[in-house]
């Protein structure tokens, strides 16, 4: 583990000292995993009203050249030359071999030439290298590692970010704008990790406590840290790069293949398109699920996969307890068979076997602010 001389920091540590986080280290950043008012706590105020979180530590870039988004479509399925101006799509890197090599977010903002992407932590200076040596000068990747990046999210967030920028709040799901937050150019997204409304602010690293301050001033806002992040965005079905989706599957079996464009699939010119359509059609060995147990104790990452006879079927990859359901969560991969929605499966806890099922994801309805 990295002493703390060794971890990087965001523009928001010392805010983050000063509002009491206790801190670890994460993807080489000494950050807050939360606040005095505990991860239970953070977790329902974000689901009832409005939380803060310091995700700087995310990797941003701009993408630039003759056709940023045409380039942009030889590292992932996903449709980029199709996105419209001022909206936001998620999309998969793919290796070469069909396998995940991140997940991230493109935009493509009004007016402007380059292209937005923000991609995980851990993985942000191999993708970026990775990317510049496919696209192989047909765009260039500038990394802007020195922003800041906030995201509000909740169910009042709009509200709040609405006395700080007037007319944000107009903003639906996925779409993008430049706007003035605080007095400060801000990127702002209407999108998040937690499933609910929210918003993600790009600023300049100068600006971060600017910004977090003013919002934090805010009767709704709360500080939230890694915990509850962590237990949001399970609850919401989502995936977290290095634990549900890594070089180790494919869209198909990590149930993503709702990311891959249709046009993508028709003309296969995405890495390793002839294996992923063929797992399409003709299924995989494993997939991906959403696991609820029984009973109350909840079951971690790498807890093993029984089925009713004691056979190992799967994995866990992430599982906690979900403070919405008052309950355990979890997602995993389970032998394909074993995939449908209802299916009794066990899972081994500290050596005993604890009767689970498949259930569907989200375990929390999401409640983005969709277009109507």
């Amino acid at each position: 583990m990295a002493d703390t001389e060794t971890l990087r920091k965001t523009p928001l540590h010392a805010l983050h000292l000063e509002l009491g986080g206790k801190m670890v280290p994460f993807a080489g950043y000494d950050m807050a995993v939360q606040y005095p008012a505990g991860i239970l706590k953070e977790h329902l105020h974000t689901r009832e009203k409005a939380g803060l979180f310091d995700v700087s530590h995310m990797g941003q870039a701009f993408l630039s050249g003759a056709d940023p988004a045409k380039a942009l479509e030889r590292v992932t399925p996903a449709d980029v030359i199709g996105l419209k101006p001022g909206m936001q799509r998620y999309g998969l890197l793919l290796n070469d071999q069909g396998t995940i090599k991140d997940d991230f977010m493109f935009t493509k903002l009004e007016g402007e030439a380059d292209m937005y992407l923000v991609v995980n932590a851990g993985t942000k200076e191999g993708d970026y290298a990775y990317i510049a040596e496919k696209l192989d000068g047909t765009a260039k990747v500038t990394t802007r590692f020195d922003r800041a990046l906030l995201a509000l999210q909740g169910p009042m967030a709009g509200a709040v970010l609405e006395r700080h920028s007037p007319g944000i709040d107009k903003l639906t799901f996925m779409k993008v704008v430049r706007a003035t937050i605080a007095g400060c150019p801000a990127i702002v997204s209407r999108s998040g990790y937690t499933g609910e409304d929210g918003f993600e602010i790009s600023i300049e690293g100068r600006d971060g406590e600017r910004v977090a301050r003013a919002l934090l001033g805010e009767p709704e806002v709360l500080p939230i840290g890694l915990g509850a992040r962590d237990s949001l965005r399970l609850e919401a079905g989502l995936c977290l790069y290095g634990h549900d989706i890594d070089e180790t599957v494919t869209p198909v079996e990590a149930a993503l293949v709702w990311s891959i464009a249709k046009r993508r699939k028709l003309d296969k010119d995405f890495p390793a398109a002839e294996k992923i359509m063929d797992q399409v059609f003709n299924g995989t060995a494993k997939k991906r699920v959403g696991i609820l147990p029984t009973g109350r104790a909840p079951a971690r990452e790498h807890t093993e996969i029984v089925d009713k006879s004691g056979r190992r079927i799967g994995e866990i990859t992430s599982g906690g307890f979900g403070p919405s359901l008052n309950a355990p969560v979890a997602m995993g991969y389970v032998e394909s068979a074993f995939a449908g929605d209802g299916t009794e499966i066990d899972l081994m806890v500290r050596g005993k076997a604890m009767p689970a099922r498949v259930a569907p994801m989200p375990f929390v309805p999401h409640r983005y602010r969709r277009a109507v």
